[in-house]
C-alpha cells in the first residue's frame, strides 16, 4: 500500500495535516492506535473544558442569590454524571474526526505503527498482524503523555495522571495536585470548585510560571480567595501511599510540610511518545526527548517529518495544528510563512482564565526593548460588573522606539475568547494607535483590550 503521505498520529497535529493534505491533492492515510482525535480530543483539551464547564455552572448555581435568582433546594455537584458527560462530549468530537476522514477520503489504518528506513511504516494491528506500508511522505505526529517523577511514581490508585483525573469514581476529599501549569492549574481549579480540599504545590516562585509575573500572581491570590492552598517555591519529596490516605512531604523555604490527601495528582509536565517508533533504525536525531527539525518541520532523513509535542516548543493543539498545515503545504509545493512562535497564543481555562501572547513584561526588558506598559482593570469594566466578576485585568505591552506590539497578558472572564484579537493585530503589525480608532462595542470584556492600549499611550478614559 503506496500513498504520498502517511501520518503516525490522530491527534491536532496529525488529524489537520492529513484533512489539509488530502485538500492539495494527496493520497494520504492516518495510522492511529488508540482513539481518534489523540489526546487532545479523547484526554485533554476537550473533555477537560467539559468538566470545567460543569464547575462553571455549579458555582453559578451556588451564587444565583448574587445574581437575584432563588433556587430551592440544596444544589448538589453530581460528580458521576458530569464525568459521564465529559466522556461523551469527548466521544462526540472523536466521531466527528471519522465524518472528516471520510468527507476528505483520508484512510485511517488502525494499529502501532513503526518507521523504517526507505519511507516505510510497519502497522501491527490488535491482533499482533504486522502490515508494511510505504509513502514519499512520512510524518510523526505522536504526541506525549504525562511525565512521571521518581519520587513520585503514578500507581494509577492514589497517584494518578491526567488522563485519571477526569475519571475518578468519587470525588475525593481532598487532593494534592503537583505542578501549577495549564493541566495541574485547570484541575485545580475544578475539583476545589466541587468541594474538594486542595493543595497546589509548584517548584517555581509563582504558579503559571510561564505567564506574565502580574498575571500568575493574581491567579494565585484568586485561587486563595476560592479556599485553596498554594505553595509556591515548594517540592514534593516523598508520597506514602502505605496508609489509607496519601501522606506528602513538602519541602518549603521554611522547611518541611507534610499533607495528607485521598489523591495525589501529578501534573508536571509531558514526556513525547518518540519511544519504538524506529527513530534510531531510521537514522532521526532527537535531543533531550524531542525530534529535531527544520522550519518546515523536516527532519535530517528525507521524507520524514514531525509535528506536535514531539518537536521544540509550546506542547499546544493549536500549536501542532499549524504546524502541521506548515508541513504538509510545503510538501506540496506551495510557500508557507514559517511558524512564528513568539506570537503563538496561550490560554488556561481556570476561574479566572488566563490568555496570554507574545513577550512578557520581563522578558521585553531582557531582550533589551524600551517599553511601554498599559494596563485595564476589568474592575472599571462595565461588563465585569455586570457579569458579577471584577476579578483580573488586561496588559499590553509595546515597544516604546518603533511601537511594536511585543506582548499582551489577560486574567478574567472569557479572555480566552479575546486573545485573538491581539493575535492577528501582531500578525498585521497593527499599531497602538490603530487600535484605539478601532471602535470596540460596549459594554463587552475586549474592550479592555483597547482601554489597555490607551493607557499604554496615555490617553486612557475609564480608570
Amino acid at each position: 500500500m503506496n500513498y504520498d503521505i502517511l501520518v503516525l498520529g490522530s491527534g491536532p497535529g496529525g488529524y489537520v495535516a492529513a484533512i489539509r493534505a488530502s485538500q492539495l491533492g494527496k493520497k494520504v492515510a492516518v495510522i492511529e492506535k488508540a482513539e481518534l482525535g489523540g489526546i487532545c480530543l479523547n484526554w485533554g483539551c476537550i473533555p477537560t473544558k467539559a468538566l470545567l464547564k460543569s464547575a462553571q455552572v455549579y458555582n453559578y448555581a451556588s451564587h444565583a442569590d448574587d445574581y437575584g435568582i432563588k433556587i430551592a433546594g440544596k444544589i448538589e455537584a453530581d460528580f458521576e454524571a458530569i464525568v459521564k458527560r465529559s466522556r461523551g462530549v469527548a466521544e462526540n468530537m472523536s466521531n466527528g474526526i471519522q465524518f472528516l476522514f471520510k468527507k476528505n477520503k483520508v484512510d485511517l489504518i488502525q494499529g502501532f505503527g513503526k518507521i523504517k528506513p526507505g519511507k516505510k511504516v510497519d502497522v501491527t494491528d490488535a491482533k499482533g498482524k504486522v502490515k508494511e506500508y510505504s509513502a514519499d511522505h512520512i510524518i510523526i505526529a505522536t504526541g506525549a503523555r504525562t511525565r512521571q517523577l521518581p519520587n513520585m511514581p503514578i500507581d494509577g490508585k492514589k497517584i494518578i495522571g491526567y488522563r485519571l483525573a477526569m475519571t475518578l469514581p468519587k470525588l475525593p476529599e481532598s487532593m494534592v495536585v503537583v505542578g501549577s501549569g495549564a493541566i495541574g492549574s485547570e484541575f485545580a481549579y475544578f475539583y476545589n470548585s466541587l468541594g474538594t480540599k486542595v493543595t497546589l504545590v509548584e517548584f517555581l516562585d509563582t504558579i503559571v510560571p510561564l505567564e506574565d509575573e502580574e498575571v500568575s500572581k493574581q491567579l494565585g491570590r484568586s485561587f486563595k480567595k476560592a479556599g485553596m492552598k498554594v505553595m509556591t517555591s515548594s517540592e514534593v519529596t516523598n508520597v506514602d501511599t502505605s496508609a489509607d490516605k496519601c501522606l506528602v512531604t513538602i519541602k518549603t523555604k521554611n522547611g518541611e510540610e507534610k499533607v495528607e490527601a485521598d489523591i495525589v495528582l501529578s501534573a508536571v509536565g509531558i514526556k513525547s511518545n518518540i519511544e519504538d517508533i524506529g527513530l534510531k533504525e531510521t537514522g532521526i536525531t532527537t535531543d533531550r526527548d524531542k525530534v529535531l527539525v527544520d522550519e518546515y518541520f523536516r527532519t535530517n532523513v528525507e521524507g520524514y517529518y514531525a509535528i506536535g509535542d514531539i518537536v521544540p516548543g509550546p506542547a499546544l493543539a493549536h500549536t501542532a495544528s499549524h504546524e502541521g498545515i506548515i508541513c504538509v503545504e510545503k510538501i506540496a509545493g506551495h510557500h508557507p510563512t514559517p511558524m512564528d512562535y513568539n506570537n503563538n497564543p496561550g490560554c488556561t481555562y481556570t476561574s479566572p482564565e488566563v490568555a496570554s501572547v507574545g513577550y512578557t513584561e520581563k522578558a521585553a526588558k531582557e531582550a533589551g526593548y524600551e517599553i511601554k506598559v498599559g494596563k485595564f482593570p476589568f474592575s472599571a469594566s462595565g461588563k465585569a460588573s455586570a457579569g458579577g466578576n471584577k476579578e483580573g485585568f488586561v496588559k499590553v505591552i509595546f515597544d516604546a522606539k518603533y511601537g511594536e506590539w511585543l506582548g499582551c497578558h489577560m486574567i478574567g472572564d472569557g479572555v480566552t475568547e479575546m486573545i485573538a484579537e491581539v493575535v492577528v493585530a501582531r500578525k498585521l503589525e497593527t499599531t497602538g494607535r490603530e487600535i484605539i480608532e478601532a471602535v470596540h462595542p460596549h459594554p463587552t470584556m475586549s474592550e479592555a483590550i483597547m482601554e489597555a492600549v490607551a493607557a499604554a499611550y496615555d490617553e486612557v478614559i475609564h480608570i
